[in-house]
């Protein structure tokens, strides 16, 4: 009887653990929830949008723009508070630019295009907190800092998918583990 109540306890368990693993979710947010990344028409379209939103690590940023028009790159705050897009950290051209969130922070984009910036084509997303660096970055400035930290970016690939899951691998390979566990006491039970 004791080994049939750790089994079924073994059994409840990885059924547990497994759909736990599986609620696991990101979004990919379309910038600005507009039909592409642009010169916006309301100067304020991209200052307000991130506000409405609680961007969290897993998810990513889809930007849409004709690639023979404009670009998507990320820059750091000095250079987005003064519309500089030389050196940019990233920069992508494709028309179809997925950024993945994969570190609480600030990010900063803009267009890469000559004068798009300064036309409010820019972009600051906060992952986790809303900070007050955000609020400052949006404040026009004249200077740049020469000696600013470098950024690491966030690019990776990611699905077209609206939702996602931790990968299969990462479940398989915990699924295996915890089915050798379930094994290894099983065994020692009988034994």
């Amino acid at each position: 009887m004791g080994i049939m109540m750790s089994l079924s306890s073994i059994v409840v368990l990885m059924v547990l653990l497994g759909q736990g693993i599986g609620k696991v979710s990101s979004t990919v947010y379309k910038v600005g929830d507009l039909d592409s990344w642009g010169i916006p028409i309301d100067a304020k379209v991209y200052s307000k949008w991130p506000k409405s939103h609680s961007f969290k690590i897993g998810d990513s940023l889809l930007f849409l723009y004709p690639p023979s028009e404009d670009s998507m790159i990320q820059v750091t705050p000095s250079n987005f508070k003064s519309c500089n897009t030389k050196d940019p950290i990233l920069y992508m051209n494709d028309g179809n630019s997925v950024f993945n969130l994969t570190q609480n922070g600030t990010f900063y984009f803009t267009s890469g295009h000559p004068g798009h910036c300064l036309k409010y084509q820019k972009l600051l997303v906060s992952v986790g907190t809303y900070s007050a660096e955000a609020d400052d970055a949006l404040s026009p400035s004249s200077s740049a800092d020469a000696d600013a930290p470098s950024y690491q970016n966030a690019f990776g690939s990611i699905p077209l998918s609206q939702k996602s899951s931790s990968s299969p691998s990462s479940i398989s390979a915990f699924t295996t583990v915890v089915a050798s566990l379930a094994c290894a006491v099983v065994v020692g039970a009988i034994m």
